[in-house]
């Protein structure tokens, strides 16, 4: 089998066989095919596209390059839920404990974040000591027990996957979705879970856009998770505004705290209710979503979901005392309200633009090395739909460094669109994609 002759097929749109996929996936991993090849390959797939038994072959070639984590110990149906990103996205820090509190294994593998905010681990790490470092056996033994954890990815887990984004990201080829599908579901699949909700966001704050080209990736993971036989189910929600109120890490941790206490913002809340009603009808614990919804708003109610933040965050090490005293968090020194210059309704909120704003404050990475505050950040206190008079407060500023604030503040100005009149068509939820 020749690397030209794959390259001249797909370029000629053709479908690549099993066996030819699984050739160029192995010997690029391993470093016997150059890189010139599979940029070739790669511009061709990106032209001439794959079907659905491509793309999910290509999937599996990838969660076969490296280790794949075995979760036959743990007792259960896994479920693990996915976001395709997006700002504030605080879902996994209420889900988690929410549906773990409910019996359900939630078994996560997560990253750092390269971007706007730190991801789930980074955020974690405002409990003083937490960590996510551990061995295999101490995971399972973790989800057994309290039915919930989170470890960190590493880079045995679809090495493949890791080696291909980065040739896609410096040769124009990251934006095909069956790429995007087959590199999000290699991890999730070696990631062990019986069962997958994936959260595609769609808006300016997200990779997609345009509702139609999510929809086209939440049915082409779906359909890489059914030819896998994983139970996979799609929720595609609005990241055309910020979710929730709070955008930064230790700030999302308190606002996921205050969620579930009953007192979050309530487009955080429903999304977790939307997603989580899905992770609980998967993993067998209802027998439809209303029944679903019912059982986890109870945990709220009840201060089970609550407890098991607790009991989740001390099982790794984490200090729970913030937990019933936010104010243990690390905090900036200046809090530095923006008020608005206008009268009006707020149309828009520029999601990409506060995303940048809080990694300029030292919320996110601009690249690998950067270092991350856990304090600052933004609060957004006015969102789309919510009227404003001039001199009203519509955001604050957590900053460590007055320089910074002061740039964030004029650029926060220039990213709310502030109207006399407003027509609300934008849902939370567009669609839920099963098939």
């Amino acid at each position: 089998m020749r690397m030209y002759d794959l390259i001249l097929k797909k370029r000629n749109g053709e479908e690549l066989s099993k066996e030819e996929i699984n050739f160029f996936v192995d010997g690029y991993t391993k470093g016997e095919i150059p890189d010139y090849q599979v940029s070739s390959l790669l511009m061709a797939i990106y032209f001439q596209k794959m079907n659905s038994r491509e793309t999910a072959d290509l999937t599996m070639a990838m969660v076969n390059s490296g280790d794949i984590l075995s979760l036959k110990d743990i007792e259960g149906i896994k479920v693990d839920k996915h976001s395709t990103g997006g700002v504030g996205d605080t879902t996994t820090l209420v889900l988690g404990p929410m549906v773990a509190s409910l019996g359900i294994p939630v078994a996560k593998m997560s990253g750092r974040g390269l971007g706007h905010t730190g991801g789930t681990i980074d955020k974690l790490e405002s409990f003083k000591g937490f960590s996510v470092e551990m061995p295999e056996e101490k995971f399972i033994r973790n989800v057994n027990n309290i039915k919930l954890a989170v470890g960190g990815q590493t880079g045995d887990l679809a090495p493949a996957d890791k080696k291909l984004y980065a040739l896609r990201d410096v040769t124009g080829t990251v934006d095909n979705i069956s790429l995007i599908a087959s590199s999000i579901m290699s991890k999730k699949i070696a990631a062990g879970a019986d069962a997958i909700v994936l959260d595609v966001k769609v808006g300016e704050g997200a990779f997609m856009k345009t509702k139609e080209d999510a929809l086209h990736l939440a049915k082409e993971m779906v359909s890489i998770g059914r030819n896998l036989k994983r139970n996979t189910v799609a929720v595609i929600s609005d990241m055309d505004q910020p979710l929730g109120k709070a955008i930064g890490n230790a700030l999302e941790v308190e606002e996921a705290i205050e969620t579930l206490k009953g007192n979050g913002p309530k487009d955080l809340l429903e999304l977790c209710m939307t997603l989580g009603s899905e992770m609980v009808v998967l993993a067998e614990k209802a027998k439809d979503k209303n029944e679903a919804r019912q059982m986890l708003m109870e945990t709220i109610e009840s201060g089970k979901a609550l407890n098991k933040l607790k009991e989740f965050v001390a099982a790794q090490g984490g200090d729970i005392s913030p937990i019933d005293d936010t104010s243990l968090f690390p905090h900036a020194k200046y809090v530095i309200p923006v008020e608005s210059d206008r009268d009006g309704v707020v149309c828009k909120i520029h999601s990409q633009n506060i995303g940048i704003i809080a990694m300029e404050l030292g919320a996110g990475r601009a690249t690998k090395e950067s270092t991350i505050d856990l304090a600052v950040g933004l609060v957004l206190n006015k969102k789309r739909g919510e009227k404003v008079s001039k001199g009203d407060v519509i955001a604050y500023i957590h900053a460590n460094d007055m320089e910074k604030a002061e740039k964030a503040k004029a650029k926060i100005l220039e990213s709310y669109v502030i109207e006399k009149d407003y027509e609300d068509n934008i849902p939370l939820i567009y669609e839920v994609v099963t098939k």
